[in-house]
């Protein structure tokens, strides 16, 4: 079925199960067990700790956020999803399994089965890439969510890279840009170490889409074509610090803002920009970070536009720890939480989808 508008200017969309109608019980807070790769230990041969989505609920649990009936259960996404933006090439160049282990930077995954790299990588991938999507339409409903995963920024609809092999962030967008009145404008705010070239490739030319990137010049993916897309780019040296850091972060994200009011804010918050990542090349504290993601909140709060955040890179240890104690912040201020919901709005979709003990919460004591 074609995605685009049809002779009559409606848009033509398929069925999909990603935009369920969430209670208002449901805090907007999307995650999976899925989530997390475990298989035979292949997932440690890449510097990603493969399981940090489950620590950070893990930790969430612990500070009574959130409870074992609170929040939304991530749904995978279906090929059908996914052909919203990729290509059918694509997709089908990722049932090979040198292709995965290529994307992925896993090496070893060359030599299994590709049913095996499609159930124990790819699935988890295709889970929190529905989780994005899900929180994309939360966040409009709500005025904020998060999505404890997801971040793919390196992965655009021809091609992937950085062990991103979905292009979630243009998905979300482009579902609400097909499936939701009122939404026409979008705003990326791309905090990751790494230039977000899947998501600036994606959009090269869309004026309706306003992405701000601000990321470490001498790393990967240096891609210049992709450059090109990005309206506010602001480059950084090997071994920034918070107080410049800091500062880059409030300026250019209140410019970005008051450049273009958007209809929703995707906030990229990768932690790979924690001192001693072995990627990122950047030397900003835990607080610097926790810091970071309560002023991109307050912007988007201050002007009334709804925020979806994706938790991206970050290859410590540690850094679940950090994203628990950044959404915990959040909650302080009072830019997330029950109080901080502007309004019960229920999806266009009259499926029902709970998030009580016998879905979501049942399968959070997996850590």
């Amino acid at each position: 079925m074609s995605h685009k508008e049809d002779n009559e200017g409606k848009k033509s969309t398929h069925q999909t199960e990603l935009y369920t109608s969430i209670p208002p019980t449901c805090l907007p807070i999307v995650y999976h067990q899925d989530y997390n790769i475990t298989f035979m230990g292949l997932e440690k041969l890449h510097p990603f700790d493969a399981g940090k989505w489950g620590k950070v609920i893990h930790f969430l649990r612990e500070e009574k956020f959130v409870a074992d009936g609170n929040i939304v259960e991530a749904r995978e996404a279906t090929e059908e999803d996914l052909l919203v933006v990729h290509t059918k090439r694509y997709l089908s160049r990722l049932k090979w399994s040198m292709v995965v282990a290529s994307i992925t930077e896993i090496p070893p995954l060359i030599f299994l089965p590709n049913f095996l790299v499609q159930r124990k990588v790819l699935r988890p991938l295709r889970t929190q890439t529905g989780g994005t999507i899900m929180a994309g339409k939360l966040a409009v409903d709500r005025g904020w969510a998060i999505n404890v995963g997801g971040g793919f920024h390196h992965c655009s609809s021809d091609r992937g890279g950085g062990f991103c092999a979905y292009a979630d962030i243009t998905l979300a967008i482009k579902f609400l840009f097909e499936r939701v009145e009122g939404v026409s404008r979008a705003t990326i705010i791309d905090l990751d170490a790494h230039q977000g070239n899947g998501h600036e490739r994606d959009f090269l030319g869309d004026e309706r889409v306003f992405i701000l990137d601000m990321y470490n010049r001498h790393i990967y993916p240096g891609d210049g074509h992709a450059k090109r897309a990005i309206k506010r780019k602001v480059e950084l040296d090997w071994g920034t610090e918070d107080s410049e850091y800091l500062q880059k972060v409030e300026v250019h994200s209140e410019g970005a803002l008051n450049e273009v009011r958007p209809d929703v804010i995707v906030y990229n918050a990768g932690t790979d920009i924690l001192d001693g990542d072995p990627l990122g090349g950047l030397s900003i504290s835990p607080q610097g970070i926790v810091k970071r993601d309560e002023i991109v909140f307050r912007a988007a709060r201050r002007r009334g536009v709804p925020i979806l955040m994706v938790t991206s890179g970050g290859y410590q240890k540690k850094t679940a720890r950090i994203i628990a104690d950044s959404i915990l912040n959040l909650r302080r201020q009072g830019l997330i939480g029950p109080e901080a919901l502007e309004g019960e709005g229920s999806s266009s979709m009259v499926t029902s989808v709970t998030c009580s003990a016998g879905s979501a919460g049942s399968k959070l004591n997996t850590v």
